[in-house]
């Protein structure tokens, strides 16, 4: 076998749903899967063993933070992102282009690739193409992603385009960089809101796919159905036998419109980080146990849930840790919301290997609907 490839083991009927398996060397990915964030080589709150119990199977990391601190030459030097964050499981690194690109007034822009000033301490920095690829070969992650341009929600088509040919010409200098047989460089499509530049990023990734490719610029302020307008346009064009990745989107709505419209991966930091505020999902919808009405609420955070928060802590109990600044409380959501999507990504699994996802999508919104 392959070190890398991509097999769909049931496609829904009634939908665009598949259940699939991606194999890399540390070992398979069951789709339709979300991929916990760790940005700095950690989940925020969580210990790996707590992220294998929740069922994580894949995690990310970032190039663009990585680089900048420690450094990805003393990762290489740790062993690679596997040992140096004690993770065996696959790990997927981004290019960090959606971070040097949403940092206004901080960067550069050119063909050559973007020249960008550290938000640590101003020092100036270029990331190409190449510069990207040794970085990420440095991490050792087992996916990589291509350096790309991501066009801002409300960006017009000309400059949207320009940035569909600049990602094109940068994914091929990508490739020529790409030397490690041992990761799998992913291609990303951009386009904007444009069907027909999304259809024609697809294309001119088509060449460049192994076992999967990203879908980029989506979730970044345009309006959810919007979003779902464009997944829909793309659909007919995928090539099959192809992992499908939506970059930087995993809301429990997003994840199940989703894999309606055929994406096998997620990732997103939406889970961890409103955590962090006091924000849990829970079967019943959003839970914001800062909230007044908890204070005496002597019942678990999700009656459904059998995670390590809701077997043993009330929603009063929580509320004071949130409320008091103890990082337990935001140790104790974060690992909630990351088993709660977890479980949402196993669960849509089950239902397209039933041929059940649109009756499961409707009995997950007759409950969830109807909560704060």
């Amino acid at each position: 076998m392959q070190k890398f490839s991509f097999e769909v083991i049931k496609q829904d009927s009634a939908t665009g749903a598949r259940a699939g398996v991606l194999h890399t060397p540390h070992g398979d990915v069951p789709t339709p899967i979300y991929m916990p964030v760790g940005t700095q080589a950690t989940v925020k709150g969580l210990l790996p063993r707590d992220l294998k119990d929740a069922g994580a199977q894949i995690v990310l990391a970032n190039t663009y933070h990585l680089f900048l601190r420690p450094g990805d030459e003393i990762v290489k030097k740790a062993g690679g992102l596997h040992r140096f964050m004690n993770w065996d499981r696959p790990i997927l690194t981004d290019s960090g282009g959606f971070q040097v690109f949403s940092l206004a007034g901080l960067n550069k822009i050119t063909d050559d690739g973007v020249t960008f000033r550290s938000h640590l301490d101003g020092s100036k920095h270029l990331f190409s193409p190449e510069s990207v690829m040794k970085i990420q070969n440095n991490l050792g992650a087992d996916i990589v992603m291509q350096f790309d341009q991501c066009s801002e929600y409300g960006t017009d088509k000309k400059e949207s385009k320009r940035a569909v040919d600049r990602s094109a010409a940068w994914l091929e200098r990508c490739k020529i960089a790409h030397k490690n047989e041992n990761q799998e460089l992913f291609p990303i499509v951009q386009g904007n809101v444009f069907h027909d530049l999304r259809k024609e990023s697809l294309e001119r990734c088509i060449p460049f796919m192994g076992a999967g490719f990203g879908i980029g610029g989506l979730s970044v302020g345009e309006p959810k159905p919007l979003m779902y307008e464009i997944l829909e346009g793309l659909y007919p064009h995928y090539p099959q036998g192809k992992a499908r990745y939506l970059m930087g989107v995993g809301s429990p709505d997003c994840i199940i419109e989703g894999v309606l419209r055929g994406v096998d991966m997620f990732d997103c930091v939406l889970g961890t980080r409103i955590a962090r505020n006091g924000t849990a999902f829970t079967s019943r919808g959003k839970v914001v146990v800062r909230n007044g009405k908890y204070k005496e609420d002597f019942t678990p955070l999700d009656e459904e849930c059998d995670c390590y928060a809701c077997k043993n802590y009330t929603k009063a109990y929580l509320r004071h840790l949130i409320n008091a600044g103890e990082m337990l409380g935001a140790i104790l959501l974060s690992l909630h919301n990351t088993t709660f999507l977890l479980r949402l990504a196993r669960n849509l699994r089950q239902a397209v290997l039933e041929d059940r996802v649109l009756a499961f999508r409707k009995e997950f919104y007759e409950k969830y609907e109807n909560q704060e």
